[in-house]
């Protein structure tokens, strides 16, 4: 099962549409995640009418059409691997305990809002993952995705992606 991830496209204001390579990559999913901070519901739109499948929440800037549209947390069991999607965890220091604490039981964590690529695994074996964004790069040298591959209930093939 090959994943996509985006996270805080903020369309339109960051950014007019997204990447040619994220459409690309988004074209060739089994599942798009996209982890809050769209701002505009036509990229919502856009992604239920040309992903495979789409798992996503809301964002701190999200308004209210997209509040009734996501959860604040989304949950799902992908070829076995549990994960959830959530826009905030909170500061850097500390959030491996913190979100092991949270989301007990879960094997993947989702997460956005910093702008910043993230990719640890806490000591029980929670893998936290934050994609960036395809669109504001925000204090990093290049916008970001991320890509992986979900085979047996095991995640592999994790990628970060530079635009």
């Amino acid at each position: 099962m090959r994943l996509v991830l985006i996270s805080d496209t903020h369309l339109p204001l960051r950014a007019k549409k997204l990447p040619a390579a994220v459409w690309e990559a988004i074209d060739d999913a089994d599942v798009v995640i996209h982890a809050g901070d769209w701002v505009n519901v036509g990229l919502l739109d856009e992604l239920e009418d040309r992903a495979q499948r789409l798992i996503g929440c809301w964002g701190n800037n999200d308004g209210p059409v997209l509040r009734e549209r996501l959860p604040e947390v989304a949950r799902v069991t992908l070829d076995g691997l549990s994960v959830a999607v959530v826009h905030e965890t909170g500061q850097a220091k500390g959030r491996e305990e913190r979100c092991e604490k949270s989301y007990p039981g879960l094997d993947l964590l989702v997460f956005g809002h910093s702008h910043i690529p993230w990719d640890t695994t806490t000591p029980r074996g929670l893998r936290l993952l934050n994609p960036g964004s395809p669109t504001d790069r925000r204090r990093q040298p290049h916008c970001t995705y991320q890509t992986a591959v979900i085979e047996s209930g095991r995640l592999k093939d994790v990628a970060l992606h530079n635009l």
